[in-house]
């Protein structure tokens, strides 16, 4: 090798090495810190569980993203709008997630299956969704996303239980 050459294979190799280590210490952190907990713990009085159950996941890659709303506001697809979220490695076709010490009122929830992991909805040209989502009810899928009305649901007791099917275009 050139003098050149192996002076500058060190400067890169440390180059590399400070941008890649930093990159795995802090990616397992942030996706444990979102995944749910095994065991929820529902505490008694004016606020309970939500368990949603998410079932028909086309194939078991990505991540899976579930957020909740209290409001009609940056439903269903602006996370930093929901009052909750929740980010999950995929492992099968079917997941649940609880979100704990939610107060009693009135939510919906959205899903997001990112498929390749890049953190957002993947959608065509014309704004066509090309990964899976779904919200709370299940509405029928119109011209746009489904509205927050569509999805609510009460929470009411110490555990409330949500059902969201996947759905594919």
């Amino acid at each position: 090798m050139t003098e050149t050459r192996k002076s500058i294979f060190p400067i890169m190799k440390n180059i590399i090495a400070g941008i890649i280590a930093p990159l795995l210490l802090v990616a397992p952190i942030r996706q444990s810190e979102a995944e749910t907990p095994a065991t929820a713990v529902c505490q008694p009085g004016q606020s309970g569980c939500i368990t949603v159950y998410i079932r028909e996941l086309k194939k078991p890659e990505g991540m899976l993203g579930v957020l909740l709303y209290s409001s009609k506001q940056g439903f269903p697809d602006k996370p930093d709008m929901a009052v909750a979220r929740r980010i999950k490695k995929i492992s099968s076709t079917a997941h649940e997630v609880t979100f704990e010490n939610i107060p009693y009122g009135t939510y919906a929830v959205s899903v997001l299956h990112d498929e390749n992991s890049n953190g957002k909805m993947d959608k065509t040209f014309i704004g066509i969704p090309k990964e899976g989502f779904g919200v709370s009810n299940n509405p029928k899928i119109k011209t746009g996303p489904p509205s927050f009305s569509e999805s609510l649901f009460s929470l009411d007791r110490k555990q409330a239980d949500v059902t969201v099917t996947m759905k594919y275009f």
